[in-house]
């Protein structure tokens, strides 16, 4: 029989075999290819020289799909459970990432009313430091000797305002 050139789908056709079996025949018989115009493979072959028959399926090919299934399954089990898990610490994470969130509330308003306590300690010791240097009223009831008292009650109504 003469040389043919043709396409992998085309000696699959002849040969009975898919495109794909056709290509693996024609690299392990080192069949001579060139592609043509249209960008496909041609191959030269001479099917008189091919004595291909499809291979039957193989029993043992039938016998490693139970296990296999077996296996799949159990995997998918394996996953189901570990899906749970993780919902599972998605709740616990989301849980503690609130409760950090309203401790870091708390510490920024401990924090600010540090700092005002601070300040108002600051404020209570300048006007005690500068009510011994400044001159009292005669009588002793001036601006100067009730300015600690007015501060001492500012900051004892800011303390108990904090704390409600």
């Amino acid at each position: 029989m003469p040389v043919e050139t043709l396409t992998y789908a085309a000696l699959g056709e002849r040969l009975t075999i898919s495109a794909g079996a056709a290509r693996s025949l024609a690299k392990r018989r080192r069949l001579p290819r060139s592609v043509s115009d249209d960008g496909k493979t041609l191959v030269a072959v001479d099917l008189a020289d091919i004595r291909h028959t499809r291979r039957p399926r193989d029993h043992r090919e039938a016998s490693h799909v139970a296990p296999l299934a077996a296996r799949i399954a159990a995997l998918q089990a394996e996953i189901t459970r570990l899906e749970a898990t993780a919902a599972g610490h998605r709740a616990d994470f989301e849980r503690e990432r609130e409760r950090a969130d309203r401790l870091m509330v708390e510490l920024l308003q401990a924090t600010a009313e540090t700092v005002a306590a601070r300040e108002t300690t600051a404020r209570l010791e300048g006007f005690l430091r500068a009510g011994g240097r400044m001159g009292r009223s005669i009588d002793g009831h001036g601006i100067a000797a009730r300015r600690p008292g007015l501060q001492a009650a500012d900051l004892v109504a800011a303390d108990r305002k904090a704390s409600r």
